[in-house]
């Protein structure tokens, strides 16, 4: 769903993901919508200016009718457009296309921050956007059997926008459906036509271990999905219970390891066919000038041939490509999920699907003595002896005086991925601690239409009023470029800490005590188990002990939040709760913002995700919220900066980033980090015109505010 409005000489967008989209024009005279562009696009909106501003993107321009495009140079050359008619595509977070006829000049600003698309005279442009999230498309219902659930996921690949390598990109894959429990198979007949047959088969036992471990694979190749015990007797020469992955009109028949091996096999199939198709599809009207495009001539695959051919063909040459060979290109995984397989975790795969997650079995083991210190010390940015750099005993707490809930932590066996989430029993350190309930509750806020994104900020201990200030600023600074409604409440009693909640808030933060009973307030406790409902769409409750209470508001309606194990420091609490909402408002997932936060403080490991940790509460400039690590070197001739830059997201997976440095002309996969050296008035530069958090001397920093600190 998309909104828009005007002020002035602004156009504001907004989608029912909370992303925003403002554009600026000279006069700006807008005429309305329902106009057509050739392009997959949710509303039109016609205006008429000699010139269009927007947030900085990636951008190409398409003559009508014809499919090579040209690319806006990344390194900040202008694109003149001669006369003619035009289709350009500007890669904003709403998805973003203009159609006009005549010349136009496509250029980026000095600074990088915007595109300015100009024109010789005033000039009628059809604006064409498209919100990124979409819906499921209908709900298959599913009993307990596993050939069942394999037929579920076969037709789960329909919701792909195009069977070529472009598939890679994240807008190009759409949400699977919904699946639910029930006494039968029920697939809606739209789910049975959009579903391809590509002739590629993923064939694995009847359990669900196999099944959900295969899922993502499936998913992404748009396999039809069968168990061995349906196939058995129409193949030879092979194991008859191992899995395979058969391309039958090629003769392919590739005999895949069995449980817990499975895993393995899995992923290194995924990994390397989605990289090899984010390096052909390069040559397609959507390429840029890639860091990692030059391995292709190395394995001597033909791009222009595998861009244009079938599955069954591109999938057949992919296979011929050693995994060793490009094992040390692929870019990180983003993201893995640990998932109880069992029929009851049934409903939770079209999510992960969605976020094109790896799916593995979960594994734990206790945690021993001093692990769980030495752990947290070993993520602390400072790196300090990890005895000198306990924590003092006597040092102010933030627990009150009563009792704090205990929680049992365990150890996870974590495979590869930059994010791990647990959807299965036990409390893991590491990981952010799901609920199918979370995903369920993300989609119902995504129907509500927002025109702003409301922030309540609790402070029910008048001695913590440090951590309130610092993140009340924060957050109304925030409020002057995004569209947010900041409140701030304090010494709120049970009734309306209750009413907090259950109000329609996107993100709530609490700043107090928790105790065995619930949320402090001066008139007693709050159970969050006791809310009818918790409207609140995220969360920080920054209070010793909030894990339990934090699960709670997920089971009541929450989609993700921030919690705490055990007994937490105060002034480390102050520390993780500016930074925390630093980044979250600046577009970072609650996983990803607590994640950089807690390596703050030598304690880390005692602050957790509960919920969807991959959900946003807000959708920054930009889409793929970027970190970067600085640190001087020490051997130059004159002072240089080794920046190494970090850009990835569980939400985008398959795009890619351009480091604006003066040097480069490369992009780079998302996942894949990028290194500079740099001098001090370069380092200056760039950290200028990119939004980003920087790792710099032992802590974490915001670009726009540390860059004057080498601006000598």
């Amino acid at each position: 769903m998309i909104e828009w409005a005007v002020d002035g000489d602004t156009l504001h967008v907004t989608d029912a993901d909370n992303a925003e989209l403002t554009v600026t024009g000279d006069e700006l005279v807008v005429d309305g919508s329902g106009e057509d562009i050739p392009r997959p696009v949710d509303d039109t909106i016609v205006v008429t200016t000699d010139e269009l501003r927007f947030p900085h993107a990636v951008v190409y321009a398409f003559s009508v009718g014809v499919e090579d495009g040209h690319e806006l140079d990344p390194s900040g050359e202008p694109l003149p457009l001669s006369p003619d008619e035009y289709v350009v595509d500007i890669d904003t977070e709403i998805k973003s296309y203009l159609r006009f006829s005549g010349a136009a000049t496509i250029a980026k600003t000095d600074d990088y921050e915007e595109i300015v698309v100009s024109f010789p005279e005033r000039t009628r442009v059809i604006l064409g956007v498209r919100c990124r999230h979409e819906f499921p498309a209908g709900t298959i219902t599913v009993p307990d059997s596993p050939p069942a659930i394999a037929e579920a996921i076969t037709h789960m690949a329909g919701s792909h926008k195009t069977d070529g390598p472009d598939r890679s990109y994240p807008t190009l894959r759409g949400h699977p459906s919904l699946i639910e429990r029930g006494t039968e198979l029920k697939i809606p007949d739209c789910l049975r036509v959009a579903t391809p047959d590509h002739g590629i088969e993923l064939v694995v036992p009847p359990d669900y271990e196999s099944l959900f471990v295969t899922a993502p694979l499936a998913y992404y190749l748009q396999a039809t999905v069968r168990t061995t015990d349906e196939v058995l007797g129409t193949h030879t020469g092979a194991a008859p219970n191992r899995p395979r992955l058969r391309i039958p009109d090629r003769g392919i028949d590739v005999e895949l390891a069995t449980m817990p091996d499975l895993e393995g096999d899995v992923e290194r199939l995924l990994r390397k066919t989605f990289f090899l198709d984010c390096l052909v599809r390069n040559v397609g009207p959507y390429g840029t000038a890639l860091a990692e495009r030059s391995l292709l001539e190395a394995l001597e695959l033909d791009a222009e041939r595998l861009y244009d051919a079938d599955p069954r063909e591109r999938l057949a040459a992919y296979l011929d490509v050693p995994y060793a060979a490009i094992k040390h290109r692929l870019p990180d995984w983003h993201l893995s999920t640990y998932v109880a397989p069992e029929y009851d975790s049934v409903e939770t795969l079209p999510f992960l699907l969605d976020r094109l997650s790896m799916v593995y079995t979960p594994r734990t083991s206790e945690l021993e003595g001093q692990e769980l210190v030495e752990r947290s010390l070993e993520d602390f940015y400072r790196g300090d002896d990890p005895v000198s750099a306990r924590p003092v005993p006597t040092a102010d707490g933030r627990a009150s005086g009563g009792q704090v809930a205990s929680v049992d932590i365990v150890k996870p066996d974590l495979r590869s991925g930059r994010t791990h989430g647990w959807l299965a029993d036990g409390v893991p350190i590491d990981v952010f601690k799901s609920a199918t309930e979370a995903y369920h509750n993300r989609l119902e806020f995504l129907e509500r239409a927002s025109d702003a994104t409301s922030i309540c900020v609790v402070l029910n201990d008048p001695e913590m009023a440090g951590e309130h200030d610092n993140v009340a600023a924060i957050y109304r600074r925030r409020s002057e470029e995004l569209s947010m409604d900041v409140t701030v409440a304090e010494s709120l009693g049970t009734a309306e800490l209750a009413r907090v909640f259950e109000d329609d808030h996107d993100f709530v933060h609490y700043i107090g005590h928790c105790e065995t009973g619930g949320l402090c307030c001066p008139d007693g406790t709050l159970s969050a188990s006791s809310l009818d409902r918790c409207n609140a769409q995220t969360f920080f409750l920054n209070a010793c002990g909030s894990y339990y209470e934090g699960r709670s508001l997920i089971e009541k309606g929450s989609v993700a939040g921030a919690v705490t194990f055990t007994k937490v420091l105060n002034d480390h609490a102050v520390k993780v709760g500016s930074t925390f909402a630093k980044l979250l408002v600046h577009g970072f997932s609650i996983e990803r913002a607590m994640g950089l936060a807690r390596r703050r403080i030598m304690m880390g490991k005692d602050y957790a995700v509960v919920g969807d940790g991959t959900h946003s509460l807000v959708q920054g400039e930009q889409r793929l919220p970027t970190t970067a690590t600085l640190e001087e070197l020490e051997d130059a001739s004159e002072k240089e900066y080794l920046l190494t830059v970090d850009c990835y997201s569980t939400q985008a997976t398959g795009s890619y980033y351009f480091p604006h440095t003066e040097t480069n002309d490369y992009a780079y996969l998302c996942g894949n980090e990028s290194s500079f050296t740099l001098t001090a008035s370069e380092l200056v530069t760039m950290l200028k015109e990119t939004e980003a958090s920087v790792i710099y001397d032992g802590d974490i920093y915001w670009s726009t505010e540390l860059w004057p600190r080498f601006d000598r």
